[in-house]
Parts: structure tokens; sequence; C-alpha cells
């Protein structure tokens, strides 16, 4: 059976089709993937990291962003949407049109089904090019559950699970804790079977 391939496109090119597009997608290396939509779950914790992630930065150099910012690695050629992402000033952006980020500092992610290896493994090793890089967060939506990831002095990461909803977790690059029961205040699990 024959298969049909497409031609990769330049970072460029993909740019000009997702700035005009209807629907998000992500680039890796040449090629587009349409990203699934969220749910209520997801969507809640993504809400409430962005919020009290920008209420404890007011008046600081960093600020949080949701999944409108596109973030760019050149080495690892991908631009990816994180769920919510902190830069700190001077901000650095792609191109004129400031709509797609090339560093940052803390980058959380609400893991799903379709996108929990893909966050853990690949899309993590394309953040860690990143120059300011620092802290990497995944917070599960199916249980109370954090996986923090903080860069150390030597280049390597040091990993903390936490499922505790009293755990406070220190964002030491920008100054932060978040605590992980506030994160789920509002998300509803499917009950036990």
């Amino acid at each position: 059976m024959a298969t049909q391939t497409f031609p990769l496109l330049t970072v460029q090119q993909y740019l000009d089709l997702e700035r005009a597009a209807e629907f998000r997608s992500e680039y890796i290396d040449g090629q587009i993937y349409a990203m699934a939509g969220g749910g209520r779950n997801h969507a809640l914790i993504a809400m409430e990291v962005g919020s009290s992630l920008n209420r404890q930065l007011r008046g600081k150099s960093c600020a949080a962003a949701g999944s409108d910012l596109r973030l760019y690695s050149k080495q690892e050629k991908t631009l990816t949407y994180p769920d919510i992402v902190v830069f700190c000033e001077p901000a650095r952006f792609l191109d004129a049109d400031r709509d797609t980020l090339t560093d940052a500092t803390v980058i959380v992610e609400v893991l799903s089904k379709s996108t929990q290896n893909y966050d853990r493994g690949e899309k993590f090793r394309a953040y860690r090019t990143l120059p300011s890089f620092a802290e990497y967060l995944l917070l599960a939506q199916n249980e109370i559950r954090a996986e923090h990831h903080v860069r150390q002095p030597d280049g390597t990461w040091l990993f903390r699970e936490s499922k505790s909803p009293d755990t406070q977790i220190h964002l030491a690059a920008i100054g932060c804790t978040l605590t992980l029961g506030d994160l789920y205040e509002r998300v509803e699990f499917a009950p036990a079977s």
C-alpha cells in the first residue's frame, strides 16, 4: 500500500498557516500536529494555576500566560502551546508579532491521556533547550498529583512527586508558591470503580 507523504514546512510557513488557522496545531521538526481540545478539569486546573501565579507576580518582572502564546525551541525545531508559561522581562519573542516566545522560566502542563507521554518526554526535552527554563510542573487531571522538575546549578534536574492537597509547591525561579489542593478545588474526579 502506498502512503502519501507531505513536504516538510519551514518555521515561517508554519507560522503563516497557524496565524490564519481556525484551529491550533503544534510544529515538530517540519510537521504539523493538530492539538486535542481539553476538558473541564484541564481548563479549571490551568486557569487556577495561571490566576494564582499572576496574583503572586504582580509588581515583579515576570508574568504568566495561558495557551495563547506559542513557545519556540530553535534547537529542537518545535513550536508548542504550553498550558501555562511564565516568562520574565525582557521577554524574548521570535518576531514582531509577539505571539511566539523563544524563552521561558517556568512551564506548567496539565496532563491528559493522549499527551502525557509527549509532555514528559519529547516536549520536556525541547523545553530543556531554552536558556532560562528552570522549572517544569506537570499536573494530573484525574487525581491530585504534581510532578515538579527543577533544574539544578550543575544542569541536572531534580524530580519531586506530590499527591497531598496540603503540599505547597515552591517555584523558586519566580518566587511563587502553589498549594496543590487549591489547584484542584473545583475539579470533579470520576468515581472509583
